[in-house]
């Protein structure tokens, strides 16, 4: 054992992945540890991994764009007083700046500025002269690789209502098609053609050859090879300029859009279309805006256009002291990391440590914990970016949603992105999703963004994390602590010759790979309490390893009530209740909102659950209480007077606008004063009536919703509850027990009924149920988040319990059915009430029940 941690003390240092990977940091210039604690203190106990999505901007930007601001006055460009001068030659001076960090110069190219790459990629669409074929001459042709963000494969919209063909190329066939071009030159067409193809795929990383730039223009590459005519490049550069140089004289595309949020993580709304002068002339437009006129006559078609590039095609005024502000970007990031070769090397230094680690790990029985979406073996950070793109495995070799690594990531404070990341060609290829099943997945209620990760056991999407200048090492290890404690099941294994890669070359062997891990020990000295990993896992017969004894109670039967007047705040629980039109009465009527309107919940505010609202039936009023501050009352009801002299103001609960009306000022202050932050409460407005969305499966009619999140009620298990506890203190000690009773558990689910089935999870196979005499309709299971990690008693926050749910339910963190009321011959529920199921056919049924 002595061999296994000097093994680790020897290997697994910071200081020998420095030896094994030199090219980490930015050398003398700019200690990596010090840049992050003195720009990016804010992520102090964050793992940020989603640089692709956007980066991070550094303190000194902001301050030195800050000081910019306050020392110059910057007037409209198009004015020319001293401050409008001033404004003009900033600009001018941020386009040259801009070129010259492409290597090119205004000889050759002009900056176009934009409001980001997509309205770059929209502004070639709708100039490039499409033409349509004819007698004479065929028309244009639009291709694109299948690999392209979706904003390039909308320009197929525009070219094909021009009459252009558009062609959909897989990566592949740009070489394997080529064929030798005719040596007497053909019929002379110069019909304008239209190649895009991005220099850094968003979904996996994978660079594709710029050398293609020439190939294309030469018409020595496919598709160019194959038809006659005048060949441009559209290069998406926006995911490859954020970690590498992009050196335009040596790659001349036509047109290259790129976003800059992407290289310095500000300004947003700002981005820029590099237009190769040479390919200028081509680009035509239709409307004009300010600016862009040399003279124009208002009662005649008359119109001349200013003479350049950037004026012809920048309408109306600037976002001028954004641009002002990418001048303190460029400075920054040549200041603190010498230039974008280091970022290159920097990063790609950090995926490629990620990615041997990731595709070495294995559950214990020896299957492998992920499956990685790339071409490359992470060699070459010339054909390989710093994206790193994979979906987990459990033990049986089924996919984990990315829904749920998400949600178990944000316990961590781990910033990651998932789904196909506006890449449905990449994410096609790589997932193995037919354009049938693209289809099948809309009808079946999947769409672009939402979190329906699995459709039959196969995913929708996949989880990408990235890495960008200021990442570190830690990053990393963050990362790889989170997967093994999290997903792999067992004592974990490793792949031998994918961690050889990961040694040099005299380092003796390392018989122990899970001490590679990060701050993982031998064991003499192995951090249990932290990282055993085989504490109650379900066993294969579908057992808990380590069996606790149940609570005693009477199966069949309603056990528990509870209301939530304000959304997000304590409950209310109750023997019997009157029913609503909307649920429970007076359920979620009400909820807390920021300065700005905009929805608290407990993930942004845990100290709303020591908020507790009580409803008076009797009196009328609703009162609000904390302790240590006076209870406020608020009216259950206002007179139709009131609510017509209130004005109405537009919410948003779950993606759905609502219609609310302000409680005042009284209790907006009592809110302030407890949550120490400007907020307000609001109802739901009386004369706003809110629909659920029809679901495919359930169909039926328009069912009328409160401030809920998704049906009228949510229901939960008390066996499901039992099960859960025994495998959190299996999981974590018995000293967990009291901070995850039977109760304590209950609260944080924050259901509406509380159920005593006789089984764990005999509910997801409910398809109604009735509850006394009220019949309800089963709407679907409720996806958890991080939200039932606070203890609903302190604000506390932990990772339990929705790391042993994700466990217990083989990642799939869902707990609860919703429900929806369908009819009663009574208008109360009743705790004690039998509980009466319907279940779904024995073809039907699931099989995620542990």
């Amino acid at each position: 054992m002595d061999n296994f941690a000097m093994d680790f003390n020897q290997f697994c240092t910071f200081d020998t992945f420095r030896r094994l990977w030199e090219h980490y940091g930015y050398g003398r210039r700019s200690n990596l540890q010090d840049l992050r604690k003195k720009e990016f203190a804010r992520i102090k106990g964050m793992t940020y991994l989603d640089h692709a999505g956007t980066t991070l901007y550094p303190e000194c930007l902001i301050k030195g764009f800050f000081q910019d601001m306050a020392s110059n006055v910057y007037g409209n460009p198009h004015s020319h007083n001293s401050s409008s001068r001033l404004t003009h030659d900033t600009v001018e001076r941020v386009r040259y700046r801009i070129l010259q960090h492409f290597n090119t110069s205004p000889e050759e190219y002009t900056v176009v500025f934009t409001s980001g790459c997509t309205a770059a990629l929209k502004l070639v669409a709708e100039s490039f002269p499409w033409k349509a074929a004819s007698t004479e001459e065929p028309g244009s042709q639009f291709c694109y690789l299948t690999d392209n963000h979706t904003s390039v494969v909308g320009i197929r919209a525009v070219a094909s209502s021009f009459g252009a063909e558009v062609i959909s190329i897989l990566p592949e066939e740009v070489e394997t098609r080529v064929k030798v071009m005719s040596q007497t030159g053909g019929k002379g067409y110069q019909v304008p053609h239209l190649f895009s193809y991005p220099a850094q795929s968003n979904f996996s990383g994978n660079k594709y050859p710029l050398w293609y730039v020439k190939g294309i223009q030469a018409r020595k590459l496919y598709p160019s090879c194959d038809r006659e005519g005048t060949w441009f490049v559209l290069l998406d550069a926006a995911s490859f300029v954020s970690c590498s140089f992009l050196d335009l004289q040596e790659h001349p595309a036509d047109f290259v859009p790129i976003s800059f949020y992407k290289m310095f993580g500000f300004p947003t709304g700002l981005g820029a279309l590099l237009v190769r002068n040479d390919a200028a002339s081509i680009l035509k437009k239709s409307y004009f805006g300010g600016g862009t006129a040399a003279a124009y006559l208002p009662e005649e078609d008359y119109f001349v256009a200013r003479p350049t590039t950037s004026s012809r095609f920048e309408d109306g005024t600037v976002s001028f002291l954004d641009i002002i502000s990418l001048h303190h970007g460029f400075e920054t990031l040549q200041r603190l990391t010498g230039s974008m070769d280091r970022i290159q090397q920097h990063t790609f230094g950090l995926a490629r440590y990620t990615y041997i680690l990731l595709t070495s790990l294995h559950h214990s029985n020896g299957k492998p914990l992920a499956r990685i979406y790339c071409d490359t073996d992470f060699e070459d950070p010339s054909m390989q970016g710093a994206i790193l793109n994979f979906n987990l495995l459990d033990s049986q070799g089924n996919f984990v949603g990315y829904s749920q690594v998400e949600k178990l990531a944000s316990l961590f404070n781990i910033h990651l992105r998932t789904g196909c990341f506006c890449n449905i060609g990449a994410c096609q290829f790589y997932l193995g999703i037919t354009n049938e099943a693209v289809k099948s997945n809309l009808q079946a209620g999947h769409s672009c963004g939402d979190n329906m990760d699995l459709i039959d056991g196969h995913p929708t999407g996949s989880v990408r994390i990235s890495f960008g200048y200021m990442s570190s090492f830690d990053d990393c290890q963050n990362f790889l602590k989170f997967i093994v404690k999290c997903f792999v099941q067992g004592p974990v294994k490793f792949t031998e010759e994918n961690l050889e890669r990961l040694r040099p070359a005299a380092a003796p062997h390392i018989q122990d790979p899970l001490l590679l891990l990060p701050g993982v020990q031998s064991e003499n000295g192995r951090k249990k309490e932290e990282y055993d990993l085989t504490a109650a896992r379900i066993t294969s017969s579908g057992e808990l390893g380590t069996p606790a004894a149940r609570g005693m109670g009477t199966p069949g039967t309603l056990t528990n009530i509870f209301l939530y007047p304000i959304k997000s705040c304590a409950a209310l629980e109750v023997n019997e209740w009157p029913l609503g039109p909307q649920g429970l009465l007076y359920d979620r009527v009400w909820m807390v909102v920021n300065m700005n309107g905009v929805c608290l919940s407990q993930k942004q505010e845990p100290r709303l659950c020591l908020i507790c609202p009580q409803v008076h039936l009797d009196t009328k009023n609703l009162s609000v209480n904390a302790s240590g501050i006076n209870p406020i009352f608020v009216p259950l009801e206002g007179s139709s007077e009131q609510y017509q002299a209130e004005p109405v103001h537009q919410s948003k609960v779950c993606g759905d606008r609502v219609q609310t009306v302000d409680c005042g000022d009284r209790v907006a202050a009592w809110l302030s004063e407890f949550l120490g932050k400007p907020c307000r409460l609001i109802r739901q407005s009386p004369n706003f009536t809110r629909d659920r969305r029809r679901d495919h499966k359930t169909g039926g009619s328009a069912v009328s919703l409160s401030l809920v999140n998704e049906a009228q009620y949510l229901m939960i298990n008390r066996a499901s509850i039992d099960l859960l506890q025994e495998l959190i203190i299996g999981r974590n000690g018995s000293g967990s027990y009291q901070h995850f009773d039977v109760q304590q558990l209950i609260h944080r689910f924050r259901a509406n009924l509380v159920i005593w089935g006789e089984e764990p999870f005999e509910e997801d196979e409910w398809t109604s149920l009735k509850i006394g005499s009220t019949l309800f309709k089963v709407a679907g299971q409720c996806g958890r988040c991080q939200m039932i990690g606070i203890d609903q008693s302190t604000a506390a926050r932990s990772q339990e319990p929705l790391q042993s749910l994700a466990t217990c339910r083989n990642g799939k963190a869902t707990f609860g059915m919703y429900l929806i009321h369908q009819e009663s011959s009574s208008s109360v529920l009743t705790v004690g009430s039998p509980v009466i199921p319907e279940t779904l056919p024995a073809h039907q049924k699931t099989n995620c029940t542990p």
